[in-house]
């Protein structure tokens, strides 16, 4: 009686439907794609750094047109008289365009995968889609002379791209099955209740600034028609809330016992946890000492660059309450 003969595993870069011996032609270039998602993650915080350096300096208008900086000229024109701020402008565009580039590779990398399912390989179109988005945005922004509203949404798509690149670089790092939960539903509840309270804790963090003394414009103290105590209140009681239910969570997830839960998902939930609560303090720490001592430029900088880090830390931890297979 002859034994049955194993089943024959399809090639590694072959995916099922994909025609078979289907050369990868990126094959030496996989082992890259955490090293690009992780820089594109990195670009997206940095780039909200420099696109505050704009607002903090003036320095909005210091390329006078776009793309170009000045009308017939790509780069800004060195003479006597110049300032900084061509400069911090066209730093942050260079920046975006260096975004672009790491956009592609994503594109690339993840697009080009028939080893993972379409769900996965189309998220790899999104960093590049939006590095132009931003593009058009920015170049809104200057047209219109830095419209309050244009300003705000340049910032708010940022967010967002920090967000979803977060989420793209855990996608990468997960299987194809479908998502299990690391705990019962009070934690998923409490997790999904976290990811939304970001939501209004980075919205009113932009009014903040927008009504405040660094909305970018130099001819006015402000760009929006807002109380900025009564906002800056506001923002600081959806912080407030942020941080109970972040506590909530660590509660839930330190409770979590017995053979029903993967102790190894759960460990790796309460350190992303943890690691949230760390950048929340430092954040609203940062926030009430440039509150107090009358909001300098490098704080406000600081903290621009810390919303940024608290949406990629708020995404890793709420990423991190579901697994896959």
């Amino acid at each position: 009686m002859t034994s049955p003969s194993p089943a024959v595993r399809p090639p590694s870069d072959a995916t099922p439907g994909a025609p078979s011996g289907r050369p990868d032609r990126l094959a030496r270039f996989r082992p890259w794609t955490r090293g690009v998602l992780l820089a594109n993650v990195i670009g997206q915080i940095l780039i909200i750094g420099t696109g505050g350096a704009v607002r903090l300096t003036d320095s909005g208008l210091g390329c006078s047109t776009w793309p170009n900086c000045e009308p017939g000229q790509f780069t800004p024109a060195f003479h006597q008289a110049s300032t900084i701020h061509p400069y911090i402008e066209f730093g942050n565009r260079t920046l975006a365009f260096v975004l672009g580039v790491v956009g592609l590779a994503v594109l690339l990398l993840v697009w080009t995968d028939r080893k993972r399912p379409l769900s996965y390989r189309a998220l790899g179109i999104v960093p590049l889609v939006g590095v132009l988005a931003q593009a058009v945005i920015g170049g809104v922004v200057v047209l219109l002379d830095l419209h309050p509203g244009w300003v705000s949404l340049h910032f708010g798509v940022s967010a967002a791209l920090v967000w979803f690149s977060a989420y793209l670089l855990r996608r990468h790092g997960e299987g194809d099955g479908p998502a299990v939960p690391v705990g019962p539903r009070p934690v998923m509840t409490v997790g999904a209740l976290l990811g939304l309270l970001l939501v209004p804790v980075v919205t009113l963090g932009v009014l903040v600034t927008g009504a405040g003394p660094h909305s970018g414009d130099t001819e006015v103290g402000y760009r929006l028609a807002l109380d900025p105590l009564s906002v800056t209140r506001a923002h600081s009681a959806t912080v407030w809330v942020f941080l109970l239910t972040l506590l909530v969570l660590l509660v839930l997830l330190h409770r979590l016992r017995g053979p029903r839960w993967d102790a190894g998902h759960v460990t790796a939930a309460r350190r992303a946890a943890w690691l949230l609560l760390v950048v929340t303090l430092a954040q609203g720490g940062i926030g009430y000492v440039q509150y107090f001592t009358g909001l300098p430029e490098l704080l406000v900088g600081l903290h621009l660059v810390g919303a940024g880090c608290l949406t990629w830390a708020t995404a890793n931890a709420v990423l991190r309450l579901r697994t896959r297979a």
